[in-house]
């Protein structure tokens, strides 16, 4: 019997979360972050073993299956299970995880706690990703949030409780359209029913059923991507977070709603996606325009950061409705990219304040020169954030854009237009962040910063989490297949299924907004 990657990968930080409070410790948590930064990295390991040992990316299908019947009555089993849609996240999480667990050294309150939550987060985040049953997905969704309020109703900000708040019920309020449309997917058509993936997508669902699924699906998230205007939870919590559960937040949670678009509406949906793709594309561009306007009206350092994570995730939408195998190749590495370069702007901002004790950009200024490091490594995360040639930014950015512009999908015109508007947020991006830069490592000094004296630079525990963060960003940037071919196979039978659907449903042309589609069928309804 093969090795259980998958469920190892889910049960074991889980698992290892529970024997946290049997831990002797002195209360400084020393011992509990060696012992949560050991697990972090064992899953990690193993998540790495599972894509070595049982992962093919040429193979389009599902691989890794591991499959316990629970409630045969109710079509509840254990079904976990890998492919290129969700393989390349799972790697994703155990490694921003590893290194978030890194990033809280200086936790000192109530250690235990803190780190359970992250060990329960691990697990609870891989589920969501490697699950192939929508009533398990439905359950890990839910186990995410809990730890997530814990860690910013506790260890957050002067309005962490409001933070805290709001982020639990935006979340879980839309969550309950995952658990209505997956009991509604499950009983349809009668029968037994069956809740796993596989026998979802085999079901003939309705044109009129797929729109009611889709547009719940797409609510619930929307919220989790986010898209505008269901985002406003998100600048709230960032603003509030400390600087692991920032890492947590862009590196992971947010992917969550792009993988899950692609899983759902996409590949079970293919219909109701057909429909809704041009809506899509719409709501990524006010995303990257609405979020780069507002990150450049932000005066708090953490706040700006999570409107440009907003605006960046409007690429993913772009990406998702395009009809492109690149476009959705696109948007996939999109997600990839800012996992890594969010998860870096975060950190940075949780080490400069750490020092600085602000995050207003007005009470900042003229500490380049007391902190070099600092200041270089800022520059390099910026740079790749703003999507400079040689980082994956710019490589996930311009799929997108070439995908969707060259899709036969859409109208030349609607393709000019859209692309356009969202050029406009990609020259705002590298406005607010490199005046962001200068704000706070230039100009005139701050007399009452420059007469502190732990204005110290990088230590070497906070240039190596970065460190590990640029080698993937670098790497992907120069030779981006290493990452592509990871999910090709995937993403062209993901794109050929939803191109099918498009042929299928959609009817003569009333304008020019959307003209001839692939595969040489009738275009879209406007």
């Amino acid at each position: 019997m093969p090795f259980p990657w998958l469920s190892a990968s889910i049960l074991f930080p889980i698992a290892a979360a529970l024997v946290i409070p049997f831990i002797p410790d002195a209360g400084d948590g020393k011992r509990i972050r060696w012992y949560a930064l050991g697990i972090t990295l064992i899953t990690f390991l193993i998540t790495v073993g599972a894509y070595l040992n049982g992962y093919d990316p040429a193979v389009e299908g599902l691989q890794l299956v591991e499959r316990v019947q629970w409630l045969p009555s109710l079509g509840l089993a254990w079904s976990v299970g890998a492919d290129g849609i969700s393989m390349p996240l799972i790697l994703l999480t155990s490694f921003i995880t590893s290194l978030a667990a890194l990033a809280a050294w200086p936790v000192t309150f109530k250690p235990k706690l803190f780190y359970f939550l992250l060990l329960l987060m691990d697990g609870g985040q891989i589920a969501v990703f490697a699950v192939q049953d929508m009533l398990l997905f439905f359950l890990a969704w839910e186990l995410e949030l809990l730890p997530v309020y814990l860690l910013l109703a506790i260890w957050g900000g002067k309005k962490r409780q409001y933070a805290a708040t709001k982020f639990i019920l935006y979340t879980a309020g839309s969550s309950l359209f995952i658990l209505v449309v997956g009991l509604a997917m499950a009983f349809y058509g009668g029968g037994t029913p069956s809740f796993e993936y596989t026998d979802l997508m085999a079901k003939d669902f309705s044109t009129k059923f797929q729109l009611f699924a889709y547009a719940g699906l797409l609510i619930a998230f929307g919220v989790k991507l986010p898209i505008v205007p269901l985002h406003t939870w998100l600048p709230d919590a960032h603003g509030e977070a400390t600087a692991p559960v920032h890492m947590l937040l862009a590196g992971i949670l947010l992917k969550m709603g792009g993988y899950a678009l692609l899983r759902f509406n996409v590949q079970l949906l293919p219909e109701g996606h057909a429909q809704f793709a041009p809506l899509l594309v719409v709501l990524g561009v006010v995303n990257i325009i609405y979020a780069a306007l507002t990150s450049f009206a932000q005066r708090n350092l953490k706040r700006k950061i999570a409107y440009s994570s907003i605006s960046h995730m409007g690429f993913v939408l772009i990406g998702i409705g395009s009809f492109s195998a690149l476009g959705t190749s696109g948007a996939m590495l999109q997600m990839i990219s800012h996992g890594l370069i969010g998860a870096s702007l975060f950190f940075l901002v949780g080490a400069t304040y750490d020092r600085t004790h602000t995050l207003q950009l007005d009470d900042m200024g003229g500490v380049g020169q007391k902190m070099r490091k600092m200041f270089a490594l800022w520059t390099i995360c910026s740079l790749a954030s703003l999507a400079l040639p040689g980082m994956s930014g710019f490589v996930s950015e311009l799929m997108v854009f070439t995908g969707f512009v060259t899709s036969e999908a859409y109208s030349l015109s609607f393709r000019i237009v859209m692309a356009a508007l969202a050029a406009v947020g990609v020259i705002l991006t590298p406005v607010y962040l490199l005046s962001m830069l200068r704000e706070i490592f230039f100009g005139k000094e701050n007399a009452e910063l420059a007469s502190h004296t732990h204005l110290v630079d990088a230590e070497p525990r906070e240039i190596y989490v970065i460190s590990c963060l640029l080698v993937p960003i670098v790497g992907i940037g120069l030779y981006p297949r290493v990452m592509t071919d990871t999910y090709r196979a995937s993403i062209e039978a993901l794109v050929q299924r939803e191109t099918t659907a498009l042929a299928k449903v959609i009817q003569p042309p009333p304008g020019d907004l959307i003209r001839q589609p692939l595969l040489s069928a009738p275009a879209l309804p406007a």
